[in-house]
């Protein structure tokens, strides 16, 4: 049996999935250099690319050839990447600073924001459209991942985010669970989900749903400690304003401690989930462990 991987190890393949997703938006973008092929660039970088790593990993251990899954990885990081430059918009979250840097928005403008926002959006459906990836695959992908990027997903979610901040009352521990799940774990589960997609592997997907229906509750609730308890310089962007707005988080119901017990139970859950692969998924257990141990 292989040694059991490392935070070294997990820190090369979550950066490896980054440079991945870079490589597949340069190469579907081509020659094009104008201000809005500049701001998507700039919006897909800097992130820890935690759902393109998931979507590589998951292929790794179905047998999935990694020039099929590398699409699949860049589709993820691309759609992830668009829903933030909207989620930092005026209109939303009217946030100034992101991964350490200028939001989109404030680096250029609103409209080139929007327009990158889409841009990536539509490249997303593209990648997952390209000759590597197998046609039996093509359809499920774009299917599950129109349904969890949308109103069933990751924007129905961020709908009931605003929603909750103008509402008569704060958000119940089942509504902030419900809410979460869609805005922020919908596109994990989708990203966990990829590999066994493409090789066509009920039971894999149906174990890889699990590792990432676990892993984007944990996810969540790690934000929302870092909002709570983090600093601004680590975190690489503002925190302290689900406090200031009123809003209902984990940290709010549950408190710090609860808060952490219950992402450290949901990492368990996760790592449960694998057990199907044995050692074989030790990186994403590896995974799991980090989404709940991070500082930005």
């Amino acid at each position: 049996m292989r040694d059991r991987p490392g935070p070294d190890r997990l820190t090369e393949a979550l950066s490896a999935a980054g440079r991945c997703a870079a490589l597949c938006l340069d190469e579907a973008l081509g020659a094009e250099d104008g201000t809005v092929a500049e701001a998507m660039r700039y919006a897909l970088t800097g992130g820890k690319a935690l759902r393109g790593f998931l979507a590589l990993e998951g292929a790794r251990l179905h047998g999935v050839p990694a020039a099929e899954a590398r699409w699949a990885a860049g589709a993820i990081e691309c759609l992830h990447a668009y829903s933030l430059i909207h989620d930092d918009l005026p209109a939303m979250d009217d946030d100034d600073l992101r991964r350490g840097r200028p939001t989109v928005h404030r680096a250029w403008d609103e409209a080139t924001a929007i327009l990158a926002g889409d841009a990536l959006q539509a490249m997303a459906f593209g990648m997952l459209a390209r000759p590597a990836i197998a046609d039996a695959a093509k359809v499920g992908l774009v299917a599950a991942l129109a349904r969890e990027a949308g109103v069933r997903g990751m924007v129905g979610g961020q709908a009931m985010d605003i929603a909750a901040e103008s509402a008569a009352a704060p958000l119940d521990l089942p509504q902030v669970e419900r809410l979460q799940a869609l805005k922020t774990g919908a596109l994990i589960e989708w990203a966990a989900a990829a590999g066994p997609r493409m090789a066509g592997d009920a039971a894999g997907e149906t174990a890889l749903l699990a590792y990432g229906r676990a892993l984007g509750r944990a996810f969540q609730i790690a934000d929302d400690l870092l909002d709570a308890t983090g600093d601004a310089a680590e975190t690489g962007k503002a925190v302290g304003k689900d406090a200031g707005r009123g809003k209902a988080t984990f940290v709010s119901l549950l408190g710090v401690e609860g808060a952490r017990d219950r992402a450290a139970a949901l990492v368990e859950v996760a790592c449960e989930a694998l057990s199907p692969w044995g050692a074989e998924a030790d990186l994403l257990r590896d995974a799991a462990r980090f989404v709940v141990t991070r500082r930005g």
